[in-house]
């Protein structure tokens, strides 16, 4: 699998994560929040990583969605280096407003 370092490449691997666990029938597929991620804790917030930043092994990406009417929150953590996905968790499943 290709790294995942860029604004791109983060929304592309995102969303091949959640159309290989939920479907090919996403809809309104957009990034909510991203932050670098650390085996040992999230270092930092995506927009403030410079070259004093902590070294971080992956992003931890909050995505929204929707899928038959309802609108989910999910959280995955994908590795920089491989794009591998090693967590998801929906954090919310709601009729949107």
């Amino acid at each position: 699998m290709p790294t995942v370092t860029s604004k791109v490449e983060i929304e592309n691997a995102s969303k091949n994560a959640i159309n290989a666990l939920f479907g090919p029938n996403v809809e309104n597929f957009r990034i909510r929040e991203v932050f670098p991620y650390s085996e040992d804790q999230i270092v930092a917030h995506s927009e403030q990583m410079d070259e004093t930043s902590q070294p971080k092994d992956g992003w931890d990406i909050q995505v929204t969605f929707l899928l038959n009417g309802l609108q989910y929150t999910v959280d995955l953590i994908i590795h920089e280096k491989d794009g591998q996905v090693s967590y998801s968790r929906v954090i919310d499943k709601m009729v949107p407003l």
